[in-house]
């Protein structure tokens, strides 16, 4: 059995709690700037000192409001600076956190608010006040909705609330933080899950300073402690990851901006000009692909081509003794003519990106250190209060997950489980006694992932228990490196391997609907032509017989796609396919497209 662990090199006293920082931060170090908030298209500071002033202000009104101590307050919106900044003040009132993805249906609010019976809703906008408003009439334990964008008739929530504990002194939100113990529950994270009912995921504000100190004591402390250290939040806060890793960098102070503007990211990232920046590799998949379509729409695609080449050669050079001499001058070459746009994307002063979520692909990996933005991939599950394991600033091995952070331990079990140990893992899941003891045995959580360790206690990611794939031949396939190989083509948005107890393993496939216009020019199609008009087409066909050769060289002859379907539309988060951190619930596409998949192996 393999087992590696990283030392703990940090405490945890038992009366403190994860608001702790916003306060100390203040008194410490009051003129430290924070925050950066987009106000009238400026990016506008925010210092220690005042931020600690705004969290007391609201954290009054909610204490006004009847919130108690371990009272369940929702927070249903897109990622913004009134998000965290609520989220601080629900700690502040003695509260506890309950995220929903401003995505949700009204159906998975309604579970989420009756599990949690969270007194408070706070949502963003008329919208999201319209998709909850049945749900939160039957939700017994809620007093009130409140909305963090005002109107004409009514103001937002933080002027709400600072308005309405105004009476309250600050001695009584002093009191309240005082009272917080570190094995105090901090939030109630609801897994998006491919499978099931989202389950409550208890983390402790133990967890999450456990998770904050963790990174801060890694190698990435310098880098997100020095002086003008930013970075740029656009994941989902409802996520853990994204949550853990706004806490890690208020932790060592670099200054955190928010944007939920995902398709104009580029530009905002030249406004901003983040240090360092925070993804999952869909995010970086569409960077490549996109430059990738630009480039052969512009017809320098085979420049692209090589200049992609060359960097994931440099890269793996790295690996093996450096590059010789003609590979430094091919790179030197293209790092003038291709890399030093691709770097400018990222707002040109971008010097780590962390990857996490889902897995990144070693190719993609290769290809971003080749061209000077090296991403390092991690590794953690919302149960470990996001990353357990990261690769490290000059201790990097793509295609691993890295190894365990301070604290932390990993295990190998001898069916392949993955099995972590440390003070991120969570203590139960909400009101679930049964899912608890099949998650939590023996000190240990079961992931449900499978991998392996080498000598130097890098983790490898191998698949997952329950997504194997056992064919009609006895043959277990894992279908992760073969998704994550195609996702990584330019035209492919989404693959997914079938043939549970089938002759032969098969996919489907779905198109890149941002690729598309591109492809349809190179080839000559009308510029309206759509995927479902391509199904048949002779150059679609051929472009993805290619990427699916390509794939299969990876993986033995039973392992091998052998037939594919393309479907006419893409999986979305809306139709139900994939999660809000865009992983494939492989039920929910098996059902959807039972007919497509037995069409594969129909006689």
């Amino acid at each position: 059995m393999q087992e590696f662990g990283a030392p703990q090199s940090f405490t945890i006293e038992e009366n403190e709690s994860a608001v702790d920082s916003v306060f100390s931060h203040a008194a410490s170090k009051p003129s430290l700037v924070v925050y950066k908030r987009k106000i009238d298209d400026t990016w506008t500071d925010v210092t220690a000192a005042e931020f600690a002033a705004q969290v007391t202000a609201v954290a009054k009104g909610f204490i006004a409001l009847g919130v108690q101590q371990g009272d369940r307050v929702a927070l249903m919106s897109a990622t913004r600076y009134e998000w965290t900044l609520i989220d601080f003040a629900i700690w502040a009132s003695g509260g506890v956190t309950v995220p929903i993805y401003e995505t949700s249906s009204a159906e998975q609010v309604r579970w989420i608010l009756e599990d949690s019976a969270a007194s408070e809703l706070v949502v963003e906008n008329t919208k999201h006040g319209a998709l909850v408003a049945e749900v939160a009439d039957a939700a017994s334990a809620l007093r009130k909705v409140h909305q963090i964008e005002g109107s004409e008739t009514a103001s937002g929530v933080v002027e709400e609330l600072t308005t309405l504990g105004a009476d309250i002194s600050d001695d009584e939100v002093t009191s309240r933080v005082n009272a917080l113990k570190a094995a105090d529950p901090a939030t109630l994270i609801y897994t998006s899950g491919t499978t099931g009912r989202p389950k409550g995921c208890k983390l402790t504000h133990s967890n999450l300073i456990g998770e904050a100190r963790g990174i801060v004591a890694s190698a990435y402390g310098p880098l997100m402690s020095k002086p003008g250290a930013s970075t740029l939040m656009f994941l989902p806060l409802a996520h853990v990851f994204a949550r853990a890793l706004t806490l890690a960098s208020f932790e060592a102070g670099a200054a955190l901006g928010h944007n939920s503007d995902i398709p104009n990211l580029v530009p905002t990232f030249g406004e901003f000009k983040p240090t360092y920046i925070l993804s999952v590799p869909r995010v970086f998949e569409k960077v490549y692909n996109t430059a990738r379509a630009k480039a052969h729409a512009e017809g320098k695609g085979k420049i692209f081509d090589a200049a992609a080449d060359t960097a994931v050669a440099w890269s793996e050079a790295q690996d093996h003794g450096g590059p010789g001499l003609l590979l430094k001058a091919k790179h030197a070459v293209f790092d003038k003519l291709v890399y030093s746009k691709l770097r400018n994307a990222l707002g040109g002063r971008c010097e780590v990106a962390i990857s996490g979520g889902a897995p990144l692909g070693a190719r993609l990996g290769h290809f971003f250190r080749g061209v000077g933005a090296t991403i390092y991939e991690g590794y953690g599950l919302t149960e470990t209060t996001a990353a357990f394991s990261v690769n490290m600033i000059g201790d990097q091995k793509i295609g691993t997950v890295g190894t365990p952070l301070p604290g932390n331990t990993v295990r190998i079990a001898d069916d392949g489980e993955i099995l972590l140990a440390g003070p991120v893992v969570f203590s139960e899941y909400w009101g679930n006694e049964e899912a608890t003891a099949q998650a939590l045995e023996g000190g240990w959580f079961h992931t449900g992932d499978l991998g392996s360790l080498d000598q130097d206690g890098f983790l490898s990611i191998t698949g997952r228990k329950k997504e194997i794939i056992v064919t009609a031949g006895g043959k277990n396939v894992s279908p992760g490196q073969l998704e994550d190989h195609l996702r990584g083509h330019v035209l492919i948005s989404q693959a997914i391997l079938v043939g549970d107890q089938q002759p032969f393993i098969g996919a489907l496939i779905t198109i890149d609907a941002e690729a598309l216009p591109a492809w349809n020019e190179r080839n000559g199609k009308p510029a309206d032509t759509t995927v479902g008009d391509l199904l048949t087409d002779a150059d679609l066909t051929a472009e993805i017989d290619e990427a699916i050769a390509e794939a299969n060289k990876l993986v033995s002859h039973a392992e091998a796609i052998k037939k594919y379907r393309v479907l006419p539309v893409d999986f979305s988060e809306e139709s139900g396919e994939l999660t809000p951190t865009l992983k494939l619930k492989r039920k929910v596409v098996h059902e959807t497209y039972a007919a497509e998949i037995d069409a594969l192996y129909a006689k």
